[in-house]
């Protein structure tokens, strides 16, 4: 509310309804010379991960999929965030395909379809353009028919693994 140039501000304070969740107790991996992997969308160290697994092609990557009810949004449908989430690792793995290092600097989706909880998906996404450090990529999760349920378009920085991950990577000796 303004009040003679003056904006008040009032705040309400709701009851606490939602309990906070637990956190998942994985053992550390004691080999390799990369840390666990948490990753929500693939990470084989996370519990609570998508657990997405992709096979590339030449020039793609892809995944086939079935969406369990706990990602769900409106009834029967996948939540938008987790739609985005699938459409961003997509285009993600493309790196090791292209053996790069970068990260999602900029994603768009959009939503064309709903997508249905268990029902076959196919995720694609492929690199449509390179300039610089920028790389243009683009991934789709189509319907078991091959209808475009979502389209998601990405600008991917290079970037230095070296530098960005030092502190995190062990060295091998």
């Amino acid at each position: 509310m303004v009040d003679s140039g003056i904006l008040v501000v009032r705040m309400v304070v709701l009851p606490q309804i939602v309990k906070p969740m637990s956190r998942a107790k994985t053992p550390p991996r004691k080999s390799g010379k990369y840390p666990n992997n948490y990753c929500f969308a693939c990470g084989k160290d996370n519990p609570d991960s998508m657990r997405l697994r992709f096979s590339e092609t030449q020039h793609t990557v892809i995944s086939r999929l079935r969406l369990h009810k706990r990602y769900a949004g409106p009834p029967g449908y996948c939540h938008g965030g987790i739609i985005a989430t699938i459409l961003d690792e997509a285009m993600a793995k493309l790196n090791k395909l292209l053996s790069v290092t970068a990260v999602t600097g900029h994603l768009a989706v959009d939503y064309l379809k709903p997508v249905p909880l268990g029902q076959p998906l196919l995720v694609e996404a492929r690199e449509i353009n390179v300039k610089g450090r920028r790389r243009f990529r683009e991934s789709e999760i189509l319907s078991k028919s091959g209808e475009v349920l979502a389209r998601g378009t990405g600008v991917f920085i290079t970037v230095d693994a070296q530098k960005l991950f030092s502190n995190r990577i062990k060295n091998p000796s």
